[in-house]
């Protein structure tokens, strides 16, 4: 299924999955997004984040970007310094407030917000330079994770990039021992806050194995370049 056949399913979307239905936690919730920097900044740094993904991208002055699932903002706002535009991307509103009023807050003019999803975005028929995702991809189950890449896929300009970070489980003999070992160590970085999110996160969500995902990107047409 393409973008052209997924925009046609729009006429009767009653068994077209439901992106906008939160899963894990509600991040419609303004508790949950005042909270979602103060947290995630135990297990991750957003500066080194982005410094990786924007070499990664080969970013020009200009590059426009697509950023999907864009929360509070804190990518969108450093890889704009770096290319004409960013058009970020969130289902929930509430993320989507949080992020426009930090660009206001910081003078920054050209990231467009817009509320969408991997399933329900529509780019008025421009390709993008590049396109990111970090940590959003696993709210959608295997069969439309795969139509979403190709929908993103088909997004990019020739020659273009995607960088996508996310929670994937290596294959191995046991495959819950990686699952078991990551929750401890957020119990570790985050205590009980961040051992319950990572115990929803697999119990809820919807992450794949490392070959699903590998597969799932090759038939959307990308070439895997590096992964870590």
């Amino acid at each position: 299924m393409n973008g052209e056949d997924l925009q046609q399913t729009a006429i009767n979307p009653r068994w077209v999955f439901d992106e906008s239905k939160q899963i894990g936690r509600d991040y419609t919730e303004p508790a949950e997004v005042d909270c979602y920097d103060a947290t995630h900044a135990d297990f991750r740094n957003f500066e080194a984040e982005a410094r990786n993904a924007i070499a990664a991208l080969n970013l020009e002055k200009s590059s426009v970007l697509l950023d999907i699932g864009c929360g509070t903002g804190n990518f969108a706002l450093i890889a704009a310094q770096h290319c004409r535009k960013v058009i970020a991307i969130d289902i929930s509103p509430t993320m989507l407030a949080a992020a426009q009023a930090k660009a206001e807050a910081a003078g920054c003019s050209n990231v467009e917000f817009r509320k969408a999803g991997f399933l329900t975005i529509d780019n008025d028929g421009e390709a993008v330079d590049a396109i990111t995702s970090t940590y959003a991809l696993h709210h959608l189950p295997d069969l439309w994770k795969a139509v979403a890449l190709r929908r993103l896929f088909s997004t990019l300009k020739p020659n273009g990039r995607l960088y996508l970070r996310d929670v994937v489980v290596p294959e191995s003999g046991d495959l819950l021992a990686p699952i078991a070992a990551f929750i401890r160590t957020q119990e570790k970085l985050g205590g009980d806050f961040l051992r319950e999110d990572a115990e929803g996160h697999f119990r809820d969500e919807h992450s794949t194995l490392d070959w699903v995902m590998e597969g799932m990107l090759g038939n959307a047409g990308f070439e895997l370049l590096t992964k870590s």
